[in-house]
């Protein structure tokens, strides 16, 4: 995941400049938490295999600090040792093909409620098997129909925009996406997992910040729909502003997924209120702010999950304990767990 920093450069942002980046920064975060986390109560019941969610275990949640340390050190090595203008190539490319579909997926429940009824809608699948007879095991299947079909012509639209433009608001149109599908899609499978894996992210966050620069320069180096930014010279270049404000998605999608737990916390309690949901929502408001200002106080990129953890837990800890709920809390156990690690590291 990508550090907030500031942009790189002589430029010095305009106090209206930068107060227009970062809070639209912190409002694109939220975008995607707060929907991705109503949709993950209900991705369960989808049809389509590529709709379920995965759960990420205790394991899986230990692993993943180290998994995601390599696979840093190991883009700073390729950024290091062969030309960054071919691998950022390639990499277009991967995410290209990936946004398409994210970004369709993102699209398609709004594309059902504004679908004019009287065009008819047309039914098809996409089924992959592997073996035969009472052996055959299902690969991938998708159903989809006329609507999903617009969704993906619409998305191609946008990736073509972003491969040949790199602008930025494609790059925020599929880093949204990205974003809302990893909240959505990726469950913790108890409050305990999801301490474990905040845990382990916030020393390596911290880590790579502030004891080497290999986040930043990663960060710097990739590109790739795999952060937010927004300009802090809009007011002066427009839509062709260039020196920018960014947030990794790591920065949403992973405390995301703690909030999203919190949610579906909520309505397993079944007293009709969301209390935990929103109090985590808050707490991570919060801790985005305390990052930016951290951050401009003391003029250095910071690692937003320091402030972003203890927030997220810390708050909705304290709300169970003065509820008296929090036994319930950690006792509380997805049940369906399908690993995540799997198909992260395959």
């Amino acid at each position: 995941m990508d550090s907030d920093g500031p942009p790189s450069g002589t430029f010095v942002a305009t106090p209206e400049g930068t107060a227009l980046a970062y809070g639209s920064l912190v409002f694109m975060a939220l975008l995607p938490i707060f929907f991705g986390a109503l949709r993950s109560v209900n991705c369960g019941k989808s049809k389509n295999s590529s709709d379920m969610p995965e759960t990420i275990t205790g394991r899986d949640a230990a692993r993943f600090p180290i998994i995601a340390s390599c696979t840093l050190f190991g883009l700073y090595l390729f950024f290091k040792i062969f030309s960054q203008e071919y691998i950022n190539l390639l990499l277009s490319m991967y995410f290209f093909v990936l946004g398409i579909l994210a970004l369709s997926h993102t699209m398609s429940p709004f594309m059902n409620r504004i679908f004019p009824a009287n065009i008819p809608i047309k039914q098809y699948q996409l089924l992959f098997t592997q073996g035969s007879g009472e052996t055959k095991e299902e690969i991938v299947n998708y159903e989809f129909d006329t609507k999903d079909m617009i969704c993906l012509v619409i998305s191609t639209v946008v990736g073509v925009w972003y491969i040949l433009k790199k602008h930025w608001i494609a790059n925020n149109l599929f880093g949204l996406a990205f974003a809302l599908n990893g909240v959505e899609l990726l469950h913790l499978n108890n409050v305990s997992t999801g301490c474990i894996l905040l845990g382990g992210l916030f020393v390596y966050d911290v880590f790579w910040v502030f004891g080497t620069n290999v986040m930043v320069t990663v960060a710097k180096s990739f590109e790739a729909p795999i952060k937010l930014v927004f300009p802090q010279d809009l007011f002066e270049k427009g839509l062709g502003a260039n020196q920018f404000a960014m947030l990794g998605l790591g920065d949403i999608v992973i405390p995301g997924i703690f909030i999203a737990l919190l949610l579906r916390f909520d309505v397993s309690l079944k007293k009709n209120t969301r209390t935990y949901f929103y109090t985590s929502f808050l707490a991570y408001i919060f801790g985005l702010g305390m990052t930016i200002w951290v951050m401009h106080t003391f003029k250095h990129a910071q690692p937003a999950l320091l402030y972003l953890v203890p927030a997220c837990i810390g708050f909705p800890v304290v709300v169970a304990l003065l509820k008296g709920e929090l036994t319930e809390m950690f006792s509380m156990t997805c049940t369906k767990a399908t690993p995540v690690l799997s198909w992260l590291c395959a």
